[in-house]
C-alpha cells in the first residue's frame, strides 16, 4: 500500500502498531509507519468498481 500523504510504500498486512487512541478498538484504519497518517483499508473489489464507473461517465460525456 502507498501512503496518500507521504508516498511511502508499505505492507498493510503487518501493523506494526495497534491505536490505543480510538474509542472502538475494531476501526480497522492502517497507519502509515513513515508520517502516521491514518486511512481505511482499500478494498480492491470497491476500487474497480468505482474506476470502471469514472470511465463509463466520462465515455457518456463525449
Amino acid at each position: 500500500m502507498q501512503c496518500k500523504l507521504c508516498g511511502y510504500v508499505f505492507d498493510e498486512t503487518k501493523k506494526p502498531e495497534t491505536c490505543n487512541h480510538c474509542m472502538g478498538s475494531s476501526c480497522n484504519k492502517i497507519k502509515c509507519p513513515n508520517c502516521g497518517y491514518e486511512v481505511l483499508p482499500e478494498f480492491k473489489i470497491e476500487s474497480k468498481f468505482i474506476n470502471f464507473l469514472k470511465r463509463r461517465i466520462k465515455n457518456e460525456d463525449k
